[in-house]
């Protein structure tokens, strides 16, 4: 079915996906491709948000997500995608590091990185593509109202609209869920993570370095040219004073904690800075409505993961809704809806589990547990299996995988 307008002005339309973020923006392409029409409502203005200084974080890309953005035709518009070629995990202090290097999993790519104004930039050149969405922007989610047939929103300043099933695809602290009487348990780190683009001299040569400190992760993360994007973790107060600095005081902290290995630094725009913490929803649906994305799972940025967990929901939802729609079902019906919530909770619970785990175990400077961690790390790079596994967890190509995310069309 194709989204339409009423005489009344009422849109009709399959699926309404409130937030047209990443995750809830390549939903709606996935779903276009797979035959399933849907409007997207997003309370921001596109043209702040593409702007460089609106969001300075740039995503790690897993190897399956690349399939899954290819599949949909969004990573035909991704401008200046950097490959990560290999990956160094090592510990302050220590002499131990683990490699994950570029040859050793396949002729792949472990991932790329792609900088948030670019992703959104093309996830918006795909969605104009596709005359089964209708995007509305500058607007936000005023009631829904719940039926057997399905569902009907009303919007700030706009018309009615009529669905077989919402998404909640609306961030961390989705109104929807709220609505709909989900509960979510979670809990904060006591830590914030420091977000900023650094240039150097020399050239990174593609790696990754996740380098682990008392205080949290501190990663290095690969853009094109000679930059980086920076996660730095840090005890809240402590990332909070570090904000206050002027620009000479910011690189002096930064410099202390990235040495020199890649020459003299500058920083090349904005800093951001956010809590981090976990938190999870209790359940992936309630009535005509289905999490996916941060409302339905938020972790700590210490695997990178975060983005390509909310795609893979992405993924596995647009093939239940697509066999569903073949099949002659309703798409909003709780029976598709729970398959998808089966599907996901084991890699989901897994994921939490061990960015939560890390966490924990590399976050202090406890000295029985430092030897631990480095035998560990040592120990990993030295047993064949279990690299290999790391690596396929890298490239996110572990698991049950639905099709998208395998490049295949859905």
């Amino acid at each position: 079915m194709t989204e339409k307008t009423s005489s009344s002005g009422l849109i009709e339309t399959e699926v309404l996906i409130v937030g047209g973020g990443l995750v809830g923006g390549a939903l709606a392409c996935a779903l276009a491709g797979a035959g399933i029409g849907c409007t997207v409502i997003e309370r921001g203005d596109p043209a702040e948000q593409l702007d460089a200084a609106f969001d300075g974080r740039a995503f790690a890309t897993a190897y399956a997500t690349r399939q899954m953005l290819t599949a949909i035709g969004v990573w035909q518009h991704v401008k200046d995608p950097s490959p990560i070629l290999d990956i160094r995990v090592s510990e302050k202090g220590s002499p131990l590091f683990l490699d994950f290097t570029h040859g050793e999993g396949g002729d792949e790519p472990f991932g790329h990185m792609v900088e948030a104004r670019h992703f959104r930039r093309a996830l918006h050149a795909r969605m104009a593509e596709l005359p089964s969405i209708r995007l509305l922007t500058r607007t936000e989610l005023v009631s829904l109202e719940h039926s057997e047939a399905g569902v009907v929103a009303q919007i700030k300043d706009g018309p009615e609209i009529s669905a077989r099933l919402a998404v909640a695809a609306d961030g961390r602290n989705s109104s929807l869920r709220k609505r709909a009487g989900i509960r979510t348990t979670g809990w904060s780190y006591g830590q914030h993570g420091i977000v900023c683009t650094v240039a150097h001299e020399l050239p990174h040569r593609n790696v990754a370095h996740e380098h682990f400190m008392p205080s949290g992760p501190f990663a290095i993360l690969p853009l094109t040219g000679n930059r980086c994007s920076l996660v730095w973790t840090e005890p809240d107060d402590l990332a909070k004073r570090i904000m206050t600095l002027d620009d000479a005081g910011f690189l002096a902290e930064l410099e202390r904690r990235f040495t020199d290995f890649l020459g003299k630094l500058s920083l090349t725009g904005p800093r951001w800075c956010y809590p981090l913490g976990l938190q999870f929803a209790r359940k992936a649906h309630a009535d005509r409505l289905v999490l996916v994305g941060d409302a339905l799972h938020a972790m700590h940025p210490i695997a990178g993961q975060g983005v390509n967990m909310g795609l893979r929901d992405a993924a596995t939802l647009t093939e239940v809704l697509a066999d569903s729609k073949r099949l002659g079902l309703d798409i909003g019906d709780g029976t598709g809806l729970a398959r998808y919530e089966r599907w996901r909770r084991f890699d989901n619970f897994m994921m939490l589990v061990a960015t939560d785990g890390l966490t924990r175990l590399f976050s202090n400077d406890i000295r029985p547990l430092k030897a631990a961690r480095d035998l560990g790390l040592a120990a990993l790079g030295r047993v064949a299996p279990l690299k290999r596994l790391a690596m396929r967890h890298h490239m996110g190509t572990l698991g049950d995988l639905p099709k998208l995310l395998r490049g295949e069309a859905v």
